[in-house]
Parts: structure tokens; C-alpha cells; sequence
């Protein structure tokens, strides 16, 4: 038999907290709450398996180790079998507890966290897994479904013709010539995977691809459009639990659909859900029969260039702006914890079902590789995971150019690690 339970717990940060680490104005105002939503499921004869997403832009570094040890102390099952992951909206907190250490060292205080708030919200939220574990249900069956999403995402990277990158498109880009370049490598379709207790649907994951922000650096604190239309089907949907997890976005924004000038934050809000009930009618549903769970331990080498007395040297420094700070300091944490492996993990079901947990701002190709690798299956993929590692990209993509290499704290090495460990978990039994 299989069982299922669900938690959910208020994450959102008090006012005057750091935002996206410090990249971001503080918290001004609370524009909507942020949640930490999960399901429990437990496989016939073996220890519980966690899948828990955080309204939050990033997690990195031991942080994300320790989110994982305490949700599965809480639900009775190990580290190795919890998949954590943020949706990736821009004004929401990035808890790097061991960065911000550094910095205090240095004499730089609260610029990516204050106070224990992150440590009371971790225990918090592992205190609604534990509760959740005495509401255990019967898990009979799962349903997939995908649906097309209408003209959110594009991918950021703009090539030249000399394979150069010749433009950028941000969340909002109003560079009408690189508004109109093509959408590019992108995965267009949400998808959406339902667990069900006889006729009655528990839970509803949600997989997208995208940078979920129409607008950042407002201070506002919001978990954007895709927070929101899984609000709004949670609100529909009574006594289903609703997931959002967003997969390998790190070169993948929203750039060309939104101009920057009118606030689309709405409109991309009803075609994430509008995409979501598409993929939910689509679903179909069937017997759950087996359950299996696969774990690569992976070791990302740093980015060569990065060592510790420059970058202690910046911390050092009064003069230096926050955001050079903070980003000093996590790459610093990176550093000196990059010998604790970062899981790479497939839960599969049944034969046809795939769901991938991959870490760090991870390139769209890393999706594109999981499901080319199962063209048989229903394969979801979570980005967003141990973001130690920043951007992980080609390995190309160093002498290609653009944003994502200067914010990337591993070598273009990793991408052949990458797509090994996916190919790995991802085999059949």
C-alpha cells in the first residue's frame, strides 16, 4: 500500500528583511505571503519521500542540507530521500546562513538574512511535516496531463551570428529588436501530475519553466504569477493540495512577452492558470502500482578563477556595494563546503512517470537531456534545488558570453557531471 500526506507553512519574511540576498531592495511591503507547500509519500515497505517547494528565490549552500535533514527527521526518513526546491520569484528571501556568517565576520550584518527568522521558519515548516504524518491517506492512483503555456517564456540568451551572445532579454526587456528574435530552446508546455486516493485527487504538482517574475526589485513581496494561479486553483480546488515547482529556467525568462512598461504580472498570472487547468483536463489517470526512488551524489567543481583570498578580500573591504558583498560571500560558502555532495534524484512511478531534482539556476539543455534520456515516460524536472552552485551552464557557454557565466560559481566542467548523474538516475529499473 502507498500513503500520502500534505504540509503547508507561512514563509513569508517581516518587513525590512533582505530580499533575493541582498540583490534586492528589503522588504517594504507584503504585496502577498509566501508558503512552503509539500507532499509526503510512502512507498509500499520503505522510508518516506519528500518533494517540498519554497516561495522563495533561492536556497544555498548548508542551508539547503539543513532544510533537507529537518524535514526528514520530522516525517522519520533521510536527507537523501527530501528534494527541497524555491520557484525562483526575485522579490522573496535567498537564506544562505553560512555566507551570512562570513559577512558578519567581516562586520557586514543583515545583508542576506536577519536575525533567526529562516531558522524558525525551517522549524516551523518541519513541524507541519510532522503533524501531516498523523493525516497519512491511501495513494491508489496518479494522473498526468501537460498543456501548452501562451506566450510567457523565451529563452535569455540571444545569439549572434558569430555564436556570440549579442543580447540579453531580463525579466522585462524593452528592446523591441530583441523582443522580436525568436523564442529560441525553450519548454513550452506545463505539465501537471496528480496523486489520487481512490476517486478523490490529494494533490496536484505543477512543473513550468520560466523565471517567474514580471517585476522585480520593488520591494514588494510576492510569489509572482506562478505563486499566484496556484493560489487561484487551490482557492478553486478545495481539499487538493497545489504545487508549483519550476524547472531549468536559469536561461529562460519572460523577456520577450514582457515589455516592462505595463505590469504583466496579471496577465501572465491567468495563462499560467489557464495552462494549468488545460494540463489538468488533459490528465489521465491510472493505477499506482510501484514506486522507486534514485539518488546521484554529484561534486561540481568551482569556477577556476574563484579562490578564497580574493574573495575574502572583497569582504574585507567597507567600501564595497551589497550586492558585490553578498555575492562574494555565497560563492566564499561555495567554496569551502564544495566537497558536500549535491543530490541529483528521479523519483519514478510506475513505469511512464518521471520526476527530476536537479540543482542550482540549471539551463534549459539540462531538461531538454532528462527527457530525451526517458522519451518513453512522462518526465517533470525541479530546478531550483542546492543554488550553492549559482547559474550551471554549458560549458560553452563561458566563451559564448552573456549574464549567466559572471553568476555562475561552477566550472563549465560540471555540465558533463550534469548530464552523467541525470543520465544515471534516470535509467529504468
Amino acid at each position: 500500500m502507498f500513503q500520502i500526506t500534505c504540509f503547508e507553512s507561512d514563509i513569508t519574511p517581516p518587513l525590512g528583511h533582505p530580499l533575493c540576498a541582498g540583490w534586492y531592495p528589503p522588504a517594504s511591503a507584503i504585496r502577498d505571503p509566501l508558503s512552503a507547500l509539500g507532499i509526503i509519500l510512502i512507498p509500499d515497505g520503505a522510508q518516506p519521500i519528500v518533494l517540498c517547494a519554497l516561495d522563495w528565490s533561492e536556497l544555498s549552500n548548508l542551508d539547503y542540507l539543513r532544510w533537507r535533514e529537518d524535514l526528514a527527521a520530522a516525517v522519520g526518513t533521510h536527507a537523501d530521500r527530501v528534494a527541497v526546491h524555491c520557484i525562483h520569484a526575485h522579490d522573496t528571501p535567498w537564506p544562505d546562513r553560512d555566507a551570512q556568517n562570513l559577512l558578519d565576520e567581516c562586520g557586514h550584518p543583515d545583508v542576506i538574512m536577519n536575525g533567526d527568522w529562516s531558522e524558525r521558519v525551517r522549524a516551523q515548516t518541519a513541524e507541519a511535516a510532522a503533524e501531516a504524518m498523523k493525516r497519512l491517506q491511501p495513494c491508489t492512483g496518479i494522473s498526468t496531463g501537460e498543456a501548452k503555456v501562451d506566450r510567457i517564456a523565451s529563452n535569455r540568451r540571444v545569439m549572434g551570428e558569430d555564436g556570440k551572445v549579442r543580447g540579453v532579454r531580463w525579466t522585462k526587456t524593452r528592446d523591441p529588436e530583441l523582443r522580436a528574435a525568436p523564442e529560441g530552446l525553450i519548454d513550452p508546455m506545463l505539465k501537471a501530475i496528480g496523486f489520487w486516493n481512490e476517486d478523490k485527487r490529494v494533490a496536484c504538482l505543477h512543473y513550468y519553466t520560466v523565471h517567474p517574475t514580471a517585476r522585480d526589485g520593488t520591494g514588494e513581496v510576492t510569489p509572482e504569477f506562478v505563486g499566484l494561479a496556484r493560489n487561484r486553483r487551490s482557492q478553486e480546488d478545495e481539499g487538493v493540495t497545489h504545487i508549483y515547482f519550476t524547472g531549468c529556467a536559469g536561461n529562460i525568462t519572460a523577456g520577450k512577452y514582457n515589455d516592462g512598461v505595463a505590469d504583466n504580472r496579471e496577465l501572465f498570472t491567468t495563462r499560467i492558470h489557464d495552462a494549468m487547468l488545460g494540463a489538468e483536463a488533459a490528465s489521465v489517470r491510472r493505477p499506482l502500482e510501484k514506486m522507486r526512488w534514485e539518488i546521484d551524489l554529484v561534486h561540481l567543481p568551482p569556477r577556476e578563477d574563484m579562490n578564497e583570498p580574493d574573495l575574502r578580500a572583497i569582504l574585507a573591504r567597507n567600501n564595497t556595494n551589497v550586492k558585490t558583498k553578498s555575492k562574494a560571500a555565497i560563492m566564499l560558502a561555495y567554496l569551502l563546503r564544495h566537497e558536500v555532495p549535491i543530490p541529483i534524484t528521479c523519483l519514478h512511478i510506475n513505469d511512464d512517470l518521471g520526476i527530476v531534482h536537479l540543482p542550482g539556476e540549471t539551463f534549459i539543455e539540462y531538461q531538454v537531456h532528462a527527457q530525451e534520456s526517458r522519451p518513453d515516460a512522462f518526465i517533470a524536472v525541479a530546478g531550483y534545488g542546492d543554488l550553492g552552485t549559482g547559474y550551471i551552464t554549458m560549458e560553452c557557454s563561458f566563451e559564448e558570453g552573456g549574464y549567466e557565466p559572471t553568476d555562475a560559481f561552477v566550472s563549465g566542467k560540471s555540465e558533463a557531471i550534469m548530464r552523467t548523474a541525470i543520465t544515471r538516475v534516470m535509467q529504468v529499473e
